[in-house]
């Protein structure tokens, strides 16, 4: 039981580390259209919006780089962060303000908010509770198994969060109004 909480651990950190990793770079590379997606939520006094437009993408990047390097405790305000984001998106919708871009990190893909999407990011907060404990030690098999499964969890949520845009994109709206 403990080695597979271990491996759990394992692929959790690493596949929620990449999410994050590769969503702060992708708002750093949107870093002028950001501000205006944070802004979108309605959420923060006006004048903290650029400063959490500005730190959020470093802050995702540091969190996900440690995930992935096996610092326990990153899952900490990785889970936290998981949950205010789902927690941003639920009241927005709860506002009947889904059409608003998630911010999710690839704006060429502008991804409307969803139920879809706040129970992927509970999903991911809940899949980090085992990186908490002990972890397999580096480059052991079990280590190898969780590397895995995290970078299998990583590919999944890039591909579900791909279709999804997609599916929502102005290709499907066009093909569906005919």
């Amino acid at each position: 039981m403990q080695t597979a909480m271990g491996i759990a651990g394992t692929a959790g950190a690493i596949g929620v580390g990449a999410v994050f990793v590769g969503a702060g770079i992708a708002k750093l590379r949107s870093r002028r259209i950001f501000s205006g997606v944070v802004a979108n939520y309605r959420l923060l006094p006006e004048a903290l919006v650029p400063v959490v437009a500005a730190t959020l993408p470093f802050a995702e990047v540091a969190v996900g780089v440690a995930l992935i390097c096996g610092v326990r405790l990153a899952a900490v305000p990785a889970g936290l962060l998981l949950l205010v984001f789902a927690a941003a998106m639920a009241i927005n919708i709860g506002r009947g303000r889904s059409h608003i871009d998630c911010g999710c990190g690839r704006s060429e893909l502008r991804q409307p908010l969803s139920r879809a999407l706040v129970t992927r990011n509970l999903v991911l907060a809940l899949l980090l509770v085992p990186a908490l404990l002990p972890q397999p030690q580096f480059a052991s098999a079990q280590w190898l198994i969780g590397l895995a499964a995290g970078t299998a969890l990583y590919l999944i949520t890039l591909l579900a969060n791909t279709l999804a845009a997609l599916a929502q994109g102005p290709l499907a709206m066009e093909r569906n109004s005919r």
